[in-house]
């Protein structure tokens, strides 16, 4: 290990602790192929210290009033604007997307501490007077303690901020383990933590993967896990969570669906499918995967859709005019490169072949351009499992009906998309599909801050969903209910 790459330090009661540990992860900048910084796998030891601290943070954090607590929010929350350029930075510089989708990563976040301050009004009770004679009955709504929120490489800013501002807004502490994929914006949002005035061990950030999430799931004083990340994992962290007695939220893997109407109005369409599918370099859980068509639109669909994705400029995200920037690792580009030549044994035709992408500065970047299968096959694996880049699979379907069973079949049901100018297809849709996001018009069906995020199926372990919303009140808050004579 090289003495000029930095090895990241943990934060917790309220300073950065060094990690003592032999092990470590490499974490990239994806556009140059190069190691930036170290990552290390946090000890068992150093994971119950961080939580044990927490846990006598929170129990001061509960006491003071809630009006108090979310000033420290409002705080956050402008610290996150002004700081909005060097966040967007750091994020593209550690995951490889643009500077502009970096930018709307961090808005996503702020968005979440201003939906979190609201907390004051939403976290208000029910009471009763003269339940029966001379008794009163009431219902509170009480902190639970500490929660841990173990994040994904793929939003590595916004993910966090799901969840973090409303466990702290309700009188809980928060020990962060960001990605040790990309785990650089958490690391420089400590700073604001400590700028806002949060009293020490109220906020932790601590690193490491597997063996620190194992520290997580078993300590005792961890009351509840928020988790996103992969089906595989989110089901494991769901079961070992809830063997050890914690209230566990676990969002999953996807495979969304855009249907495009014969009706739809495509100068509408195609930019929005060309976001959903590229953008983020098709990284993201909300991104298309499966597009749609019927044989009335079938050929022009495919010409439009297939001719905007060859326009789009591969590079590195901080430069200007570049529309889609690396995927995170080697490993994952040489995966994503293995889907597509699974799709040619397949059968499905290859009508656009981004595994050569090459962009000339960058030579040892992990890009790759976008690709597009066509003659796909809903019982094809790359039609059915999670590919997590930038191919887009194009199924030709009969009818409505049709495209809705083909959809419900997935065994994800994260989002899907209807583009059409009808408003009974629609409505059929929107009813019918077996999705938590739904999205009519609309590419990319990310909900705001104060919705839930919502997911079925495999694509969501537990009942109380991320972001916004009652769903958050619920997850964060334990009731308590008293019954009074007088």
């Amino acid at each position: 290990m090289s003495a000029l790459i930095e090895v990241l330090k943990n934060y917790y009661a309220g300073r950065l602790v060094e990690v003592d540990s032999k092990e470590s992860h490499p974490v990239y900048n994806p556009a140059f192929g190069k190691v930036i910084a170290h990552a290390p796998e946090t000890p068992k030891e150093q994971v119950d210290e961080a939580i044990e601290n927490a846990k006598k943070a929170q129990e001061e954090w509960a006491a003071i009033p809630v009006t108090e607590r979310i000033k420290r929010l409002f705080v956050l929350e402008r610290l996150l604007r002004e700081k909005a350029d060097e966040l967007a930075r750091v994020i593209t510089i550690e995951h490889g997307k643009t500077f502009e989708e970096a930018k709307g990563e961090v808005v996503r976040a702020y968005e979440n501490v201003e939906a979190s301050c609201a907390a004051v009004y939403h976290m208000m009770g029910k009471n009763n007077l003269e339940i029966s004679r001379g008794i009163d009955e009431e219902l509170y709504r009480v902190p639970v303690g500490v929660f841990a929120v173990i994040s994904p490489f793929n939003f590595p800013l916004m993910v966090p901020f799901w969840f973090l501002p409303y466990a702290v807004a309700l009188g809980n502490s928060v020990v962060v383990k960001p990605s040790e994929k990309t785990p650089l914006s958490m690391n420089f949002v400590t700073k604001l933590f400590d700028e806002a005035g949060f009293p020490p061990g109220v906020i932790s950030v601590i690193n490491g993967a597997a063996k620190t999430v194992d520290a997580i799931l078993e300590n005792k004083l961890v009351a509840g896990v928020s988790f996103v990340g992969s089906t595989p994992v989110a089901e494991y962290v769901y079961k070992k969570g809830c063997a050890n007695h914690k209230r566990v939220q676990a969002g999953a893997s996807a495979k969304n669906f855009e249907v495009v109407m014969p009706d739809a109005d495509l100068s509408l369409a195609i930019p929005s499918l060309i976001s959903s599918f590229f953008g983020n370099a098709g990284e993201r859980c909300l991104a298309g995967s499966v597009l749609v068509t019927f044989p009335e639109n079938h050929d022009e669909v495919l010409k439009r859709f297939t001719e905007a994705a060859k326009k789009l400029r591969l590079g590195y995200g901080l430069e200007p005019d570049v529309d889609m920037g690396p995927l995170i690792r080697r490993e994952h580009l040489e995966r994503v490169r293995s889907y597509v030549e699974l799709g040619v044994s397949e059968g499905a035709k290859l009508v656009l072949d981004g595994r050569n992408a090459k962009v000339e500065r960058y030579q040892n970047g992990f890009f790759m351009g976008p690709t597009i299968f066509d003659q796909v096959e809903p019982d094809m694996r790359i039609a059915k499992e999670e590919i997590f880049g930038p191919v887009a699979s194009v199924i030709t379907c009969k009818n409505l009906e049709h495209a809705i069973e083909v959809i419900n079949s997935s065994r994800y049901g994260n989002a899907s998309t209807i583009f059409t100018t009808s408003g009974s297809a629609a409505r059929k849709f929107v009813k019918s599909v077996q999705a938590g996001n739904i999205g009519v018009n609309v590419g990319v069906a990310a909900p705001i801050a104060f919705y839930p995020f919502a997911g079925l199926k495999d694509s969501f372990f537990g009942d109380l969903h991320a972001q916004g919303g009652d769903d958050m009140i619920y997850f964060f808050t334990e009731r308590k209910v008293v019954i009074s004579r007088w």
